[in-house]
Protein backbone atom coordinates (compact mmCIF):
# COMPACT_ATOMS: atom_id res chain seq x y z
CA UNK A 1 0.00 0.00 0.00
CA UNK A 2 0.88 3.65 -0.89
CA UNK A 3 0.61 6.89 0.87
CA UNK A 4 -1.20 7.68 -2.58
CA UNK A 5 -4.73 7.00 -1.45
CA UNK A 6 -3.99 8.70 2.42
CA UNK A 7 -2.49 12.05 0.84
CA UNK A 8 -5.41 12.17 -1.57
CA UNK A 9 -8.03 11.98 1.00
CA UNK A 10 -9.41 8.94 -0.31
CA UNK A 11 -10.60 6.75 2.27
CA UNK A 12 -9.28 3.38 2.17
CA UNK A 13 -10.97 0.06 4.13
CA UNK A 14 -9.76 -3.04 5.22
CA UNK A 15 -11.66 -5.08 2.42
CA UNK A 16 -10.35 -2.63 -0.36
CA UNK A 17 -6.75 -3.76 0.52
CA UNK A 18 -7.67 -7.32 0.71
CA UNK A 19 -9.43 -6.72 -2.71
CA UNK A 20 -5.75 -5.42 -3.91
CA UNK A 21 -3.55 -7.75 -2.16
CA UNK A 22 -5.38 -10.92 -4.40
CA UNK A 23 -5.15 -8.52 -7.84
CA UNK A 24 -1.21 -8.88 -6.31
CA UNK A 25 -1.02 -11.99 -5.46
CA UNK A 26 -2.52 -12.65 -8.86
CA UNK A 27 -0.24 -11.04 -11.13
CA UNK A 28 2.68 -12.45 -9.05
CA UNK A 29 1.13 -16.16 -9.42
CA UNK A 30 1.08 -16.68 -5.95
CA UNK A 31 -1.44 -19.64 -5.75
CA UNK A 32 -2.09 -20.21 -2.45
CA UNK A 33 -2.34 -16.54 -1.00
CA UNK A 34 -5.45 -15.80 1.32
CA UNK A 35 -5.84 -12.03 2.00
CA UNK A 36 -7.74 -13.71 5.33
CA UNK A 37 -8.47 -11.14 8.15
CA UNK A 38 -5.87 -12.85 9.91
CA UNK A 39 -3.25 -11.81 6.99
CA UNK A 40 -4.70 -8.15 6.92
CA UNK A 41 -3.88 -7.66 11.07
CA UNK A 42 -0.65 -8.71 10.30
CA UNK A 43 -0.16 -6.21 6.91
CA UNK A 44 -1.40 -3.43 9.06
CA UNK A 45 1.08 -4.68 11.96
CA UNK A 46 4.20 -4.95 9.68
CA UNK A 47 3.61 -1.23 7.99
CA UNK A 48 2.63 0.15 10.90
CA UNK A 49 -1.03 1.23 9.59
CA UNK A 50 -3.68 2.09 11.79
CA UNK A 51 -7.78 2.40 11.03
CA UNK A 52 -8.99 5.86 12.08
CA UNK A 53 -11.66 8.05 12.52
CA UNK A 54 -11.64 10.56 9.26
CA UNK A 55 -11.75 13.73 10.45
CA UNK A 56 -12.81 16.81 8.48
CA UNK A 57 -14.67 19.92 8.90
CA UNK A 58 -14.99 20.98 12.66
CA UNK A 59 -15.91 23.95 14.69
CA UNK A 60 -14.79 24.31 18.38
CA UNK A 61 -17.37 25.56 20.82
CA UNK A 62 -16.62 28.47 23.05
CA UNK A 63 -16.86 26.88 26.78
CA UNK A 64 -18.00 30.68 28.50
CA UNK A 65 -21.19 29.95 26.28
CA UNK A 66 -21.65 26.56 27.10
CA UNK A 67 -21.15 27.36 31.17
CA UNK A 68 -23.43 30.47 30.48
CA UNK A 69 -26.34 28.42 28.69
CA UNK A 70 -26.16 25.60 31.50
CA UNK A 71 -26.51 28.16 34.16
CA UNK A 72 -29.64 30.12 32.31
CA UNK A 73 -31.84 27.13 30.98
CA UNK A 74 -32.81 25.84 34.64
CA UNK A 75 -34.20 29.55 34.97
CA UNK A 76 -35.86 29.68 31.37
CA UNK A 77 -37.79 26.55 31.86
CA UNK A 78 -38.77 27.08 35.47
CA UNK A 79 -42.37 28.55 34.39
CA UNK A 80 -43.01 25.61 31.77
CA UNK A 81 -44.36 21.61 32.12
CA UNK A 82 -42.25 19.47 30.08
CA UNK A 83 -44.50 18.31 28.01
CA UNK A 84 -44.56 22.15 26.80
CA UNK A 85 -40.88 22.12 26.37
CA UNK A 86 -39.74 20.79 22.58
CA UNK A 87 -36.72 19.58 20.96
CA UNK A 88 -35.96 19.48 17.43
CA UNK A 89 -32.49 18.20 15.77
CA UNK A 90 -31.45 17.95 12.24
CA UNK A 91 -29.61 14.83 10.86
CA UNK A 92 -28.24 14.93 7.31
CA UNK A 93 -28.57 11.62 5.84
CA UNK A 94 -25.74 10.92 3.04
CA UNK A 95 -27.44 8.26 0.80
CA UNK A 96 -23.75 8.43 -1.78
CA UNK A 97 -21.10 8.61 1.49
CA UNK A 98 -17.72 7.39 1.42
CA UNK A 99 -16.59 5.85 4.52
CA UNK A 100 -15.74 7.36 7.60
CA UNK A 101 -12.92 5.38 8.61
CA UNK A 102 -9.77 4.52 6.47
CA UNK A 103 -6.40 3.14 7.10
CA UNK A 104 -3.36 5.61 7.47
CA UNK A 105 0.03 5.18 8.28
CA UNK A 106 0.46 5.80 12.26
CA UNK A 107 1.34 9.28 12.86
CA UNK A 108 -0.24 10.45 9.61
CA UNK A 109 -2.51 13.06 9.88
CA UNK A 110 -6.24 12.07 9.07
CA UNK A 111 -8.80 14.12 6.61
CA UNK A 112 -11.82 13.83 5.21
CA UNK A 113 -12.47 15.48 1.43
CA UNK A 114 -15.98 17.08 0.22
CA UNK A 115 -19.24 15.37 1.58
CA UNK A 116 -21.45 14.00 -1.15
CA UNK A 117 -24.17 16.34 -2.17
CA UNK A 118 -26.90 13.50 -2.53
CA UNK A 119 -28.46 13.72 0.77
CA UNK A 120 -32.00 14.16 2.65
CA UNK A 121 -32.25 16.48 6.04
CA UNK A 122 -34.35 14.74 8.54
CA UNK A 123 -36.22 17.09 11.64
CA UNK A 124 -36.78 15.06 14.18
CA UNK A 125 -38.53 16.40 17.41
CA UNK A 126 -40.34 15.80 20.65
CA UNK A 127 -41.43 16.95 24.15
CA UNK A 128 -39.00 16.76 26.83
CA UNK A 129 -41.21 14.76 28.81
CA UNK A 130 -41.54 11.89 25.60
CA UNK A 131 -45.19 11.94 25.54
CA UNK A 132 -45.45 13.83 22.32
CA UNK A 133 -43.05 12.98 19.14
CA UNK A 134 -43.90 14.96 16.21
CA UNK A 135 -43.53 13.52 12.55
CA UNK A 136 -40.08 13.19 11.17
CA UNK A 137 -39.67 16.20 8.39
CA UNK A 138 -37.90 15.14 5.01
CA UNK A 139 -36.12 17.79 3.06
CA UNK A 140 -34.97 17.14 0.28
CA UNK A 141 -33.43 19.10 -3.18
CA UNK A 142 -36.70 18.18 -5.39
CA UNK A 143 -39.74 19.36 -4.95
CA UNK A 144 -41.83 16.52 -5.97
CA UNK A 145 -39.58 13.67 -5.31
CA UNK A 146 -40.66 10.67 -7.56
CA UNK A 147 -39.87 8.32 -4.07
CA UNK A 148 -42.40 9.69 -2.03
CA UNK A 149 -44.78 10.09 -4.54
CA UNK A 150 -47.75 8.65 -2.23
CA UNK A 151 -46.50 9.48 0.91
CA UNK A 152 -45.09 12.98 1.04
CA UNK A 153 -47.00 15.69 2.79
CA UNK A 154 -46.06 19.38 2.41
CA UNK A 155 -47.06 22.09 4.85
CA UNK A 156 -49.22 24.43 2.62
Amino acid sequence: MDKAGADNNIPISGPMIKEKAQEFANKLHIDNFSGSNGWLEGFKKRNDIAFKNVCGESNSVDNNECSEWIKNLPILLHDYSSDDVFNADEAGLFYKCLPDKTFTFKGQPCHGGKLSKDRVTVLVSANMSGTEKLPLLLIGKSKNPRCFIKTIKRPE
